[in-house]
């Protein structure tokens, strides 16, 4: 297999052609059931998951666990790995499915939470928002930023509940920073920085792989891959079965942005909900660097990347993930009066030489915390949201635009360029 094959990307016309179409079918299957059911603030939640590896299957335990305290159960999983599906279906008790789309068609099931690889994020996100269904969809949000604004859209259009699975958008500290930022504890906001950074023997996303599984395989082996690729509908390329793309799909552009989408993303949430807000603010500017300094298994990408977002609020954000060394940069919002560290609340440190600034809005001191109010995990916050109890911590504004600024930093790496951001024509331009 060449390199061409591993790295070509879904067609854009082929996605947003399939999504319209599954769409439009799904609209007329479901609108009525869709906009008849209304849940009540005190009605049982009823969960499908999407996509049962590991972390999907971390979900489902999840959602037993909690069951009896939030009023919700697991009662369909679906995945196209029939080993999977069989141990998640076990744990929950409820119904399997190896096509996502019928368990859709599951009217008893109010919301989703999608746990596949990133192609299909958008294709089946859109598909249980037309369904009626409430989604929660696991970061990245897409994998490219049209995708993203196809979600957005539709979650707008429809009322639909939708939850960016970035729990670090419901961490008591970044909101504690919000409210600083707020109260301009620490005056104008000049840059921040974050990093996600890891090591391992192994090498990061080489996880097992199972020599019996595959397409051929019978039983609890087998696989649908040709369901898994999703090249009937545009979403990757058709090739011969490949175990390494299967069980080890991050490492690959096709299925993926790599430690950026996978990790920053993380990196980036708490910072950009604490300095533009819970609605986000898209990116003006991205250039990226880094590169496969150690990690040259035959994947596509880096095993360090490193980022530099400028946004048109007039601040910059640092971002730094290296899979071969796991000490990084503590998370820190700078700010001309004052520099905010994320430390069990919101630390706030003066600058000398604005001391008497910070002091007159930080209670006269040359430092000063801002407590972190504890705040519900966020599945929970999805589940309140749903309820009609509380707004959600990343929605689809907030993770489209950590999307786009993402997902620009990755083409920056991978073409060698800087990329802009025209807000009015929601595009991409590489310079």
């Amino acid at each position: 297999m060449t390199r061409q094959q591993k790295t070509t990307g879904p067609s854009r016309r082929g996605f947003l052609q399939g999504s319209v179409a599954a769409g439009a079918a799904l609209a007329g299957l479901h609108a009525a059931a869709a906009s008849s059911k209304v849940l009540g603030a005190n009605d049982r939640i009823q969960f499908g998951v999407i996509g049962v590896g590991g972390m999907g299957t971390g979900h489902v335990h999840d959602l037993v666990n909690r069951a009896e305290a939030d009023n919700v159960r697991c009662i369909a999983v679906c995945d196209v790995y029939q080993r999977r599906l069989l141990a998640a279906q076990a744990l929950c008790q409820g119904q399997a499915y190896t096509d996502y789309r019928k368990l859709l068609d599951n009217p008893d099931i109010d919301a989703v939470i999608i746990a596949t690889p990133d192609h299909w994020h958008a294709k089946q996100a859109i598909d249980a928002m037309e369904a009626g269904k409430q989604v929660y969809l696991q970061k990245p949000m897409t994998l490219t930023i049209e995708q993203a604004i196809a979600v957005r859209n539709t979650a707008k259009r429809l009322g639909r509940k939708l939850q960016v699975g970035t729990q670090y958008a419901s961490e008591p500290e970044a909101w504690a920073a919000r409210q600083a930022i707020l109260e301009g504890r620490i005056g104008k906001v000049v840059w921040a920085q974050n990093g996600y950074c890891r090591n391992s023997r192994e090498g990061q996303f080489n996880w097992p792989i199972d020599p019996a599984a595959g397409p051929d395989a019978s039983g609890e082996n087998h696989i649908d891959w040709d369901m898994w690729l999703g090249h009937e509908f545009g979403l990757a390329e058709k090739i011969p079965w490949n175990p390494d793309h299967f069980f080890r799909f991050r490492k690959y552009w096709a299925y993926n942005g790599g430690v950026a989408t996978d990790l920053l993303y993380h990196a980036l949430a708490p910072l950009v909900l604490a300095i533009a807000g819970p609605q986000g603010e898209y990116p003006r500017k991205v250039v990226s660097g880094g590169g496969q300094y150690i990690e040259k298994d035959g994947r596509d990408i880096p095993d360090s990347h490193f980022m530099l977002i400028e946004y048109p609020s007039e601040y910059t954000v640092f971002l730094v993930s290296v899979m071969t060394n796991d000490v990084g940069v503590p998370r820190i919002i700078r700010g001309q009066y004052g520099t905010l560290e994320f430390s069990g609340g919101a630390l706030l440190r003066g600058q000398p030489v604005w001391m008497p600034e910070f002091k007159a809005v930080n209670a006269d001191q040359e430092q000063f915390t801002v407590p972190a109010e504890p705040r519900r995990d966020h599945v929970g916050n999805f589940i309140d949201a749903v309820r009609g109890r509380a707004e959600l911590t990343c929605n689809e504004d907030l993770g489209c635009a950590l999307m786009v600024a993402i997902k620009l930093g990755v083409d920056a790496y991978r073409n060698n360029r800087t990329m802009l951001w025209d807000a009015e024509k929601e595009q991409a331009i590489a310079v």
